[in-house]
This record gives C-alpha cells, structure tokens and sequence, in this order.
C-alpha cells in the first residue's frame, strides 16, 4: 500500500498538518523538528501526490537547477544532492547547463522556461560581480557558488577562503615549504579561484612562507587536462616543489597522472591535496586528501531555502556559508 502522509507523521512524532507544512516549504518550523519529518518521509519512501498540490496551489512541483558543467564531477554530485533534497519535499528537479557562458546565464534567468519552475537555483560562472540587478527577478531564486555576493537574493556558498587555507597549512603541517597551487586566474576579482588563492596566500603568511610566483599553476576552466598541464609546465620549470594545493579535484587528479608518470613519488617527494572531495578522490592513486566543502549541506540549505521563498516567505536576502573539513588521505600522508 502507498505511504500515507499519516504514515509519515507517526514515524515521525508530529501531527499530519506539520508534515504537510514541511512538504509545502512553509517557514516557522523548527529545524529539529523539519529534519525528523524529512528523515520519515526518506526512511518510508514517502510520495507527494504532485498532481493533486499543484491543482491547489497554482504552482508546477518543479524548480531549475543552472550549473555551469555537469561533466566536472563537482557539479555532477551537487546535482544529484539537489534532486534527492528537492524529492524529500515532492519537488521535481530541470537541469540546465550553461556552459559557464554568460549570454546563456542570462538566458536561463529570462527563458520562459521559467514558467515551468516554481523557483530557480542558478551558480553562475561567467556573470560579473557588479551584475546584481540581473539577480533581481520576479520568481523565487537562490544563487549558489562565488561569482556574486551581495545580490537581491538568498545565497549558499561554500567557504573558499577558509577551505584554501586550511589545506594548504595541511601541506605545511606536513613538512611542505615549497607549496605550489593550481587553477589561478590572473586577473580575476571574485570567483573560487581568486577566493582560493586568497586562503593558499593566507596559510603560507601564518607559517611565515613566502609567496613565490612560481608557484602558481595558471588553469582555464577546472579540468583533469588542465590540472595536468599546469602540474607539467611547473616540472618543467625547475622550481622546487614539495606539495600541491589544486584548487579542485580535478586538477589534482591531473597532477598526479603527471606525477606518476614522472616518476615523482606521492606523498613521498611531492604531497598533493584538492578541493571538493568528489568521490572520485577516494579511488585515486594514491587516494586524494581534499577539502569537504559541505556539498550536502549547501543541497538541503539552497533547496529548503527556495521552498520557504515558494511558499511566500519576504524575509530579507540570506547569505549561508557552508561547514568544510579537510578529509585526509594518503596522498599527504607523510
């Protein structure tokens, strides 16, 4: 037999009307108590009948996801965290991918595709800082990632500086003093790589290190290939290198394919920690430290955050700033 909203209640000490004011988004629960709900209606398989709330509430069940790249794993993982978070609350999830090209940002914010979503979570790449107004829109939003701060809009994001530096003084606490860092972007003003590059400068300047240019890989967009050729042309330099910061995980997968084909030992001669703590970096060889950026904390935050906007809440903007960890494994296991 089907779960029953009555089901979910018993299970999970609360009344039917609370269950439902968690499945509709409605704000003003405790969290305590929204999390028991939520963990109910996850242990029975619980189903919102979409058809039926959409008829009374004028609203599709649906809200957009637009991420830059769904084939870096990252976002690929962050997506799949956003539909599981959006099918706790009966929400179905439309993927859009933009390439992390700015007329198509812009583009998803003014498709009428929007008439199939209740609401939008939308991680610009290309957007540039200063262009808040086109944040300013007449449907519930929520802004992930770090290329704007300060818009009309609910934001999630992750802690880019505070994550860099802690993984690089990981480096340093074990014995690195020639730390290199991939995937700089000269020039840029706000952003990860300019964020991360902040806490790396920060975590060398607290162990008294000093900032060398040669350290820094410059990489375009953040990919095995490029992690590779960043990793390549700074053995090929001559600088002295004893650890390595990629600034995600996909670059220092690609570091490592040039370490081991170099015959470089890892942890051994040169230590190596990313960024993302994607699931792939438990496979690698040898299996990748990186930092934990509270991937599903950001899903469950962004997605409650849009239901309670869904459901009509005024509240002013919200800025969340994710827990990290540093998670590590033996690639820095000296």
């Amino acid at each position: 037999m089907a779960v029953t909203m009555r089901d979910v209640a018993d299970r999970a000490g609360v009344s039917v009307k609370t269950v439902s004011n968690v499945v509709n988004g409605y704000p003003h629960i405790r969290p305590e108590t929204r999390g028991r709900v939520e963990d109910a209606i996850t242990a029975l398989g619980y189903q919102v009948n979409l058809s039926a709330r959409s008829l009374r509430q004028g609203r599709t069940g649906m809200i957009g996801l637009a991420l830059p790249e769904l084939s870096l794993p990252y976002f690929a993982e962050l997506a799949d965290s956003v539909m599981r978070a959006a099918e706790q609350r009966g929400l179905v999830v439309l993927i859009e991918q933009t390439g992390a090209v700015r007329e198509r940002e812009l583009e998803v914010l003014r498709s009428e595709r929007r008439r199939l979503t209740d609401g939008l979570l939308f991680s610009p790449l290309a957007l540039e800082p200063e262009e808040t107004a086109a944040l300013d829109v007449d449907y519930p939003m929520v802004l992930l990632g770090e290329r704007i701060f300060g818009g009309p809009v609910d934001h999630v994001t992750m802690a880019n500086v505070d994550g860099a530096r802690a993984a690089t003084a990981h480096l340093v606490a074990r014995g690195c003093r020639r730390v290199a860092v991939l995937g700089a972007h000269p020039g840029e003003r706000m952003g990860s790589a300019a964020l991360r590059l902040e806490g790396y400068r920060a975590a060398l300047a607290d162990a008294g290190l000093p900032f060398d240019p040669a350290l820094v890989g410059e990489a375009g967009l953040w990919h095995r290939s490029t992690g590779a050729e960043a990793m390549g042309r700074l053995l090929d330099s001559g600088v002295e290198v004893d650890g390595v910061f990629a600034m995600n995980d996909a670059l220092a997968l690609g570091a490592l394919h040039v370490l081991h084909a170099r015959r470089v030992a890892v942890p051994g001669q040169v230590a190596v920690v990313g960024f993302d703590d994607v699931d792939d970096a438990r496979y690698a060889e040898p299996p990748l430290s990186s930092v934990s950026p509270g991937r599903e904390q950001i899903a469950q935050t962004a997605v409650g955050m849009l239901v309670e906007r869904i459901a009509g809440s005024a509240a002013p903007p919200r800025r969340v700033v994710a827990d990290f960890a540093v998670v590590a494994r033996e690639s820095t296991a000296r």
